[in-house]
């Protein structure tokens, strides 16, 4: 089938176009188990194969700024990455620098350089446990099997549940003290270092920010969001001496993770445009600060192609913020 002129009519043009922001976390190099929603190193791959094929690939900073000015070619898109995971620079860049595809990376910026994030702290306890039960009824989080996969990635998506929305101090303690106690090592080769970051940029990759450590916005006072939201661009710009202008928000579901507040603080601190995680594709009538982004879940090129087409067609929602 082909793809490319189709995408093109579904995408609009002039007045009405339309932005596909394809989010990605972790790129393993083989499929992994435990991350059953990541794309491995060959899945990636044609992933990208297809989005450099068949769309005008842009980092996420141009896209936006031409969606705002009326200049966006039809079938664009940008491929972004959350968090700053080590295998972004091992694994999703040589294949991304293999069919000329830009891509912006968000950072939250305490995990550079040997940090591991809190549901990270709960995903490799699972993996590494060696028992077929694991025990945090100290943590007010109750006895979970572990014997199988199955119940391994159960246990994970229950505990993460259950751990997601706590205050963010007690979630990042309690995670990190879980991992401890399991005797996983507090300094682990997870996350990108500050030569990575550096990397990405002078290859021609998108730098973005992602607050310092990662906080649901809403859960904090607005001061402790504030300090989060600018004490993350200014790290990354020192590191870069360049202007970071890219925001994603941590979680990102407008409808349990932000206020209209955090958008005001966000423009505030200089930036031109957010990533939310709602699902959709970003028109000229969406806010720059409220950009959906679309999860690439399938696994079959055809099934993929078809997701991309179809999400072209759906009505796209107005996020109602509360103040």
């Amino acid at each position: 089938m082909l793809w490319k002129p189709l995408l093109r009519l579904l995408s609009g043009h002039g007045t009405q176009p339309r932005l596909q922001v394809f989010i990605f976390h972790r790129i393993p190099n083989r499929a992994d188990e435990l991350l059953p929603g990541e794309p491995c190193a060959k899945q990636f791959d044609w992933m990208v194969s297809f989005i450099s094929r068949n769309y005008k690939v842009m980092t996420f900073g141009e896209a936006t700024s031409r969606l705002r000015s009326g200049t966006l070619p039809p079938a664009s898109a940008c491929i972004t990455f959350d968090d700053g995971y080590l295998d972004n620079a091992t694994v999703a860049y040589p294949i991304l620098k293999k069919y000329g595809a830009p891509a912006t990376f968000f950072i939250a910026t305490s995990f550079t350089g040997g940090g591991r994030m809190w549901n990270d702290n709960i995903i490799e306890t699972v993996r590494h446990i060696g028992t077929d039960t694991l025990d945090l009824e100290r943590f007010g989080l109750g006895t979970h099997p572990t014997g199988t996969t199955a119940e391994r990635k159960q246990t994970i998506q229950n505990i993460l549940q259950s751990l997601k929305y706590r205050p963010h101090a007690e979630r990042q303690i309690t995670a990190a003290e879980i991992a401890r106690s399991s005797g996983l090592s507090d300094h682990p080769n997870l996350m990108m270092s500050r030569q990575d970051i550096r990397m990405l940029a002078e290859g021609g990759m998108e730098i973005g920010a992602h607050t310092h450590t990662h906080p649901i916005l809403l859960s904090l006072p607005d001061e402790e969001a504030e300090y989060e939201i600018v004490h993350g661009k200014a790290e990354l710009e020192a590191l870069l001496d360049q202007p970071v202008v890219s925001f994603a928000y941590p979680n990102g579901n407008t409808r349990t993770d932000m206020r209209q507040v955090h958008l005001r603080m966000i423009e505030k601190a200089g930036f031109q445009a957010a990533a939310t995680t709602d699902w959709g594709v970003a028109t000229a009538n969406t806010d720059p600060y409220l950009i959906p982004r679309f999860t690439p879940w399938d696994r079959t090129p055809n099934r993929f192609a078809l997701r991309c087409a179809l999400s072209l067609t759906k009505p796209q929602a107005v996020p109602v913020l509360a103040p």
